[in-house]
């Protein structure tokens, strides 16, 4: 069973979110952190469940763009250039019904290799 298409796609910069609508008047409101490290792009997934890699620093990343791509998915434009992958209208209902597992899977994945969400900065000095 295919899930439903979105009526309503709407970016809430200040948040960070991407909303949801559908015509049921459900609606669900997705982190583009969350939406980012869990890129469909083989970047990301790798072309292997073995071969995915994990994204760290992301905690502040945004969207610059939201372009439908034909009736299936939409392409997602990162503010830290980040454009593959299409997010299709069944991967969106997944991670949107299953987002408090997805980001605690995340979390634990974070924790698990010393990594961080937030972005590494580069101290220097200069001399």
């Amino acid at each position: 069973m295919s899930a439903p298409v979105p009526t309503r796609v709407h970016y809430h910069k200040r948040d960070r979110e991407l909303e949801l609508g559908y015509a049921d008047g459900s609606s669900y409101r997705l982190a583009i952190e969350l939406l980012r490290v869990y890129s469909p792009s083989a970047e990301v997934q790798g072309h292997h469940p073995s071969e995915a890699v994990l994204q760290t620093g992301k905690r502040h990343v945004g969207l610059l763009d939201v372009t439908q791509a034909g009736r299936y998915a939409l392409k997602l434009h990162f503010d830290d250039g980040h454009d593959s992958g299409l997010y299709t209208w069944d991967y969106l209902y997944e991670l949107a019904t299953e987002q408090e597992a997805r980001w605690a899977d995340y979390l634990a994945r974070l924790a698990q290799a010393g990594a961080s969400r937030e972005p590494s900065t580069i101290q220097i000095h200069q001399v």
